[in-house]
């Protein structure tokens, strides 16, 4: 009160007083009263007694940024100056309000980085950017060490970077709409999947086994017919017999009560008559066979059974391959070291079934030794009967790796379908000299590359050790000379429809060996 009567004596010479809190002015001076809510509201406060608000949350704590002008307990900074390079607390901030020099001054957000933009040479502020040397400089750097560079405003130079990045953000937003979109188009591509394998099940694979209970519904009719029928038959010639035996044991009794009769003329009258006897039934009609009735029936079935089985063996991976892979992102590239290529590395062994009776497998059927004499192997359709050839017992589909250690004169390495030809000589059934093959000739001075008849020269370094990729779904298969960095042979680019094989094929040549390397 009395400050407020001071302030106003000094102003009664104007007859214009003011109020020291909102400024509004008052003509003539008012009368000052007593504001009983706020007198109240303290009296409460005297009663119950006023707890400080706790303010620990406005002093600088370690991570923060400390205002650089607080003396003693320093409260955390407002803000930062550029200018300055120093940081204020809100209320030591307000001189860059308040001040018109200062107002000028560049204002961001607290940092503890200030320092950073002073230069450690000469100590100034770095205001510079040397687009030559990408760095920020100070104005007596430019008259020294980078004096005739390209150099710019700092705060130009971060316009500049600023566009650039806006334009990043432009192109990574984009970007994420692209990706937003591919996976939508992904989210489809799963319903398209899962709903086309839901009616391929549906509709052909229950297509198939209703036709086989169909078909076993016949032929158990079939039987069942043919059960009743001998049944039948069995039952009327039972008939039959029993008739026939029911007579003799009459016939029997006559006789037996004859024989023991004293009449001579009665003997001699009746006889005759008691010794004639119906027609006996041919005992060669009756035709027992045990447990084999319909036998011929169990035989076809059996058959049906196996063969069915072969077609699943054989023809139940080009199923497989049939089924329509998602190719909505970019293959795979190719492997560059071989230990990128022995992630698909297949264990493989060689198919005696295939193999031509002048090759000699060992090492758990991995290696295959060019003979003299023949060996003793079973017949079988799948033999090379023409060249010195073996197939593998493993079908390769997907992306498969494999190595082939080879010495003596040469050999082919090969893949190839499974239905090749396996009979007569070099041009029907060869590696390489048909569309069902690709093979790699290997010579001691040389490479060649054969398919279809057509022999393609291949340059590279002499190798003992042949790798083999194969990218089933990609129609890649490549050649590589195997050593501590990987040369590419010969590669190419085709398109597979069936299961492939790898295959051998050794020179005419005694102690010719070649082998499916274990390379785990």
């Amino acid at each position: 009160m009395s400050c407020i009567k001071a302030h106003w004596d000094k102003e009664d010479e104007k007859k214009l007083h003011s109020c020291p809190q909102c400024r509004q002015t008052f003509t003539p001076r008012p009368v000052l009263v007593k504001n009983t809510m706020l007198a109240d509201l303290v009296e409460e406060l005297k009663k119950t007694g006023l707890q400080a608000a706790p303010v620990d949350h406005c002093y600088a704590g370690p991570e923060d940024v400390a205002c650089d002008v607080c003396t003693e307990r320093r409260l955390k900074a407002f803000k930062s100056c550029l200018v300055c390079l120093a940081s204020y607390c809100e209320k030591h901030l307000q001189r860059h309000y308040d001040v018109p020099p200062l107002k000028k001054h560049k204002l961001v957000e607290p940092s503890n980085k200030l320092q950073e933009n002073i230069c450690s040479l000469h100590d100034e502020v770095m205001k510079i950017f040397c687009r030559t040397d990408q760095q920020c400089i100070c104005y007596l750097c430019l008259m020294d060490e980078h004096k005739g560079h390209d150099t710019v405003s700092a705060a130009a130079a971060k316009t500049e970077r600023q566009r650039e990045l806006e334009g990043s953000r432009l192109n990574i937003q984009q970007r994420i709409q692209d990706r937003e979109k591919d996976v939508k188009l992904l989210h489809q591509e799963v319903e398209a999947i899962n709903l086309s394998a839901d009616e391929t099940v549906e509709q052909i694979f229950t297509e198939l086994i209703r036709l086989m209970v169909r078909r076993s519904s016949r032929v158990k009719q079939q039987v069942r017919s043919q059960q009743r029928t001998e049944v039948s038959r069995v039952k009327e010639l039972q008939e039959k017999l029993e008739q026939e035996i029911t007579e003799l044991k009459r016939n029997d009794a006559e006789l037996k009560k004859l024989s023991h009769t004293e009449d001579l003329n009665h003997i001699l009258l009746n006889y005759p008559s008691q010794s004639t006897l119906s027609e006996s039934t041919d005992s060669s009609s009756i035709n027992i066979r045990t447990l084999s009735y319909f036998e011929d029936v169990t035989i076809v079935v059996s058959e049906v059974r196996d063969e069915l089985l072969d077609v699943l063996r054989e023809k139940w991976t080009n199923v497989s391959l049939a089924v329509t892979e998602v190719n909505v992102l970019p293959s795979l590239s190719e492997p560059k070291t071989r230990a990128g290529f022995l992630k698909y590395s297949r264990e493989l062994t060689l198919d005696p079934n295939t193999a031509h009776r002048q090759l000699s497998l060992s090492d758990g059927d991995r290696k295959a030794t060019f003979m003299s004499e023949h060996q003793s192997y079973s017949s079988h359709p799948d033999r090379c009967n023409g060249c010195f050839q073996v197939l593998s017992r493993e079908s390769l589909t997907g992306r498969c790796y494999w190595e082939v250690e080879w010495r003596g004169g040469g050999v082919k390495v090969a893949v190839a379908y499974k239905d090749i030809n396996r009979k007569g000589y070099r041009n029907e059934c060869g590696f390489g000299y048909n569309n069902k093959s690709w093979a790699l000739d290997c010579e001691n001075n040389s490479y060649n590359f054969m398919y279809n008849k057509v022999q393609t020269r291949v340059s590279g370094p002499q190798s003992s050790r042949i790798g083999v990729y194969l990218d089933h779904r990609s129609g890649i298969l490549s050649f590589y000379r195997v050593s501590k960095t990987m040369t590419l042979l010969h590669r190419v680019q085709t398109t597979f429809t069936q299961p492939l094989y790898a295959g051998l094929w050794l020179l005419y040549s005694l102690g010719n060996t070649a082998e499916l390397c274990k390379l785990k």
